[in-house]
Formats: C-alpha cells, structure tokens, sequence
C-alpha cells in the first residue's frame, strides 16, 4: 500500500513555477499578489487537497490558536460536561482545543505539558492528576506558557484557577442535614492531601462548630479511593459503631451511592434512619433509589469560564497582579435520600 502523504507549499510552487513565498501569499489573500494568480494558486490546492499545516504556521507567527487541555479522565462525566463547555467556548472565540489525558499519573501530565508546549499551543488548561507533587516542570512551562487550572488545583502554582465553591457547597449540604433534625453527621472523603477533598472536609468541620455539635472522630473516614465500592465498605464501618450516625455527608456521588447500597443490605431506612448526600449530580443520582441528594457542579460553566481567563490572557498578556482564584457558584439538588414529604 502506497503511503499517504501531505501535500506541501514547495510541490504546488513547483507545479506552478512560483516561490513558495508568493504560493504562500496568494493562499493568505496578501494584497501583492494579483487577483489571478491567486484564483491559480487555490485552483491547484484545492485540486491537490492542499491543507495548510497550523503548527508550522504557528511557529512562524509565535501563534497557533490552539489551546492544550489536559484532563485526569476524559471518560469522567464530570470531566466531559467541563470538556463540553471548553469545546464550545473556545471555538466561539475562534480556537481550536487539542484534548490529553493524564490518567492520573504525575510523569504522563509532565509528558502531556512537554507534548503541547512542542505543538505550539498559545496556552494550557489543565486539572491536575491526583499526588501532584513535583511542581518545578509545571512552574518552567507555565514561565513560557499562559495555563489557567480548573476543579483539581494547588494554590502552590501561581496562576489563574477555576474553581467551585467546595467549601460553602459542602457547608450547605451540612446544613440541610442539621436542619433536618440530623444530630450525628458522618462525612467520607479522601486520605490524600486533595484540595477538593480539604475544602470540602473544611466545609462540613464548619457548619458542625457553627451549629455547637460535636465533632467525632469515629464517623469521620478516609479512603484514597473514593469509589462507589470504597463508599460501601466505610458505610459498613460506621453501621459497625455502637453509637451510628443518622446522616452521612460523601465527598463524591459515587461514595454516597455506595453508601446507599449498603444501607440497603442492612435494611436500614433511608431518609429516616440515616439521611445520606452526595457531591456532584452525576448521572447515577437519580437512577439510585431513594434518588441521591446531592450538590450540582456546573460543569459546562467551568469549562467556559477557564477558557474566557486562558484567552484574556493570551491576547492581553496579562500580568502576574491578575492571577485570580475564580469560584463558580454550585446548587444543592435535595431529593429523596434527604427529605421526605
């Protein structure tokens, strides 16, 4: 099999007997070169399915308008309705969005941030995967690339990030559940030092000392993976206390959905017994039954919001006095793991 090949500047000058200069001008409408020559030039290219290479151009011009984005799971559905924003965003405003995934892993997101700096991209959005901790190549890029950090971030990297409002989100949902009459709140979160995971963590510590009730310990639990599985085993743990909470606060949707299901096999009831919310309003929050409480992340607005910052400060070139921590305002949905008519 013959192997496919691009057509170039150099053939169709060739085939014309032009520089690849005035070949290149008459594709770009450049006012030297004459009405027919153009009409000649884009006759042949379009005849040779000639397609003009935006990373070269880019390089030559210091400007592609290509954004980079770098995600921990494209597959998450909180992920694409973020993806679903950026996409829709950035080609309003005229660019183009090459999409990476990290896979969680620290020395791909490095290798991905290497990759997009080699294509030319004119700036990086990027949440970063879970145990970043070796910051200095994220630092060197982000001295030669504008980058804006969305939902997972580090106030150690200094520049823009959008952001939900973890902790009053987690704060509120707490407090639904002591307005209930709920006197003893367990929360499920993560063990490693997660910035969504501390904030929301923050939130729930919060609402107990401002409504005077006791922080115990003994219900407040910690996994690496917050998983719908992980959900159902710290679920199991607390229904093992002598002393059970009536209410349960999950940092994710998928652990509050673990948590119902094994509330369910110890047939407790579910408002009544324990109250149980979650964090995020996948898909999976109404198809559980009781339909799952939880708080509503505005994906598609993030996404827009991060790629509105990464292009001001593309074209502005804005210094570091503008680096912001952007909070975009979230929603609790109460359904029927919380409230009973």
């Amino acid at each position: 099999m013959t192997k496919k090949r691009t057509t170039t500047l150099k053939e169709l000058a060739n085939v014309l007997d032009l520089s690849i200069s005035t070949v290149s001008r008459a594709l770009n409408d450049h006012p030297d070169i004459s009405p027919a020559t153009k009409e000649i030039v884009k006759k042949l290219a379009k005849k040779m399915h000639y397609a003009p290479n935006l990373f070269a151009r880019g390089f030559r011009s210091q400007e592609t308008h290509i954004l980079g984005v770098i995600v921990p799971n494209i597959s998450h559905l909180f992920t694409s309705t973020i993806l679903k924003g950026i996409l829709e965003e950035a080609e309003l405003r005229g660019y183009r969005v090459i999409i990476s995934e990290s896979q969680n892993n620290e020395s791909k997101q490095i290798e991905m941030l290497k990759t997009m700096t080699q294509f030319g991209v004119d700036g990086i959005l990027m949440s970063l995967a879970k145990k970043t901790l070796a910051l200095d190549a994220i630092l060197q890029i982000l001295n030669h690339k504008p980058m804006v950090l969305f939902d997972k971030v580090s106030d150690k990297i200094p520049c823009t990030q959008i952001v939900i409002n973890e902790e009053e989100a987690a704060f509120n949902a707490v407090e639904h559940l002591i307005n209930l009459g709920k006197k003893r709140i367990a929360i499920l979160k993560e063990t490693e030092n997660s910035f969504n995971s501390e904030k929301r963590y923050t939130g729930y510590l919060k609402a107990l000392k401002e409504y005077h009730m006791d922080i115990d310990e003994k219900i407040i639990l910690s996994t690496e993976d917050i998983s719908l599985k992980n959900g159902s085993r710290l679920t199991r743990m607390l229904l093992s206390l002598k002393k059970r909470p009536d209410a349960i606060f999950a940092i994710t949707d998928n652990a509050a959905i673990g948590a119902i299901k094994a509330l369910h096999k110890f047939n407790v009831k579910i408002p009544q017994e324990i109250a149980v919310v979650g964090f995020s309003n996948s898909v999976n929050s109404t198809i559980i039954q009781p339909a799952l409480t939880t708080v509503d992340q505005p994906g598609d607005k993030i996404g827009r919001t991060a790629v509105k910052y990464l292009i001001k400060e593309i074209e502005n070139q804005e210094s570091d006095e503008a680096i912001k921590t952007v909070e975009i305002k979230t929603s609790l949905l109460v359904r029927d793991s919380s409230f009973t008519a």
